[in-house]
């Protein structure tokens, strides 16, 4: 038996509305397989659905468009920031700057190890420390750190800067097209039910298989249960070649006595010990 499914992804349930929707386009109320106010819904709701989605895709489309330029700045801002400190500590190491420099960027005077960049985040905080430390040191008469200075190291911190803000932005316009989608998925939902259920009613006086042909047209979705009945048929008939029907009222019969003595021997059990079962679930 044929058994219809509610769509459980957006472009099914766009589907489904769409189907009802434009197979009902240039019919008379009387015409229609469901009720006029549910129509109503579906004309209002049918093309703001199919807006929210398109306007998702087209967020998520440019997003991931601009996502390499932005890795490609991101990479070299990362870049640019451990060069920095890896030229600082080699003039530290041949004795051309001394170890308390490294205090102008908030960094212990006696670690020579990169700070992580490992993150943006890691990126945005080095970034302004080593600008503003730098900075710092030069104000107070001391030679620039050069390949690369500070001026250059600025230009791509400012491009990541702008990147990561542009990258954020887009990611947020993205999160309310989804969050917008999923507001109204419930609303869909209560469509499309009303829809199917109102289309099934219409044509409940013509057999079975031709109204679910007509419902179709519309829009209903069945699918066939001919493979959970093959397989409840398999099953039997193992069942049938293990046992005759005699031998099944035989083992019916050895099971319940089996109960029944077990029973009995747990009456026979002092309430001080304890009792253990187990329970055993058919998860569906």
């Amino acid at each position: 038996m044929p058994y219809r499914r509610l769509p459980n992804t957006d472009s099914a349930r766009l589907r489904a509305l769409k189907t009802a929707f434009q197979q009902s386009d240039g019919l008379s109320p009387y015409q229609l397989p469901f009720s006029q106010p549910t129509y109503s819904k579906l004309r209002t709701f049918c093309p703001d659905f199919d807006q929210a989605i398109i306007n998702l895709k087209a967020c998520h489309q440019n997003q991931v468009s601009k996502s390499k330029n932005y890795q490609e700045v991101y990479k070299k801002a990362k870049l640019y920031l451990s060069h920095f400190i890896q030229v600082m500590n080699f003039a530290i190491v041949r004795g051309e700057l001394p170890p308390i420099t490294r205090t102008f960027y908030e960094m212990d005077e006696d670690e020579k190890r990169i700070p992580n960049l490992y993150t943006e985040k890691d990126v945005l905080e080095w970034g302004e420390k080593l600008i503003k430390g730098e900075i710092t040191r030069i104000s107070k008469g001391r030679n620039p750190i050069t390949n690369p200075t500070i001026a250059v190291v600025k230009v791509r911190y400012e491009q990541f800067i702008a990147a990561y803000r542009s990258q954020k932005s887009l990611q947020i316009t993205t999160q309310r097209a989804n969050e917008r989608i999923i507001s109204m998925r419930s609303e869909a939902d209560s469509i499309i039910l009303a829809l199917w259920n109102e289309i099934e009613n219409h044509y409940k006086d013509i057999p079975a298989e031709e109204m679910r042909e007509k419902a179709k047209v519309f829009g209903v979705i069945y699918y066939d249960r001919l493979n959970d009945r093959e397989e409840i048929a398999r099953e039997e008939s193992v069942i049938e070649e293990i046992f005759e029907p005699s031998e099944l009222v035989s083992q019916r019969q050895a099971v319940i006595d089996s109960y029944s003595k077990e029973e009995k021997e747990e009456d026979l059990v002092p309430e001080s010990k304890d009792l253990q079962y187990s329970l055993f679930f058919d998860e569906n």
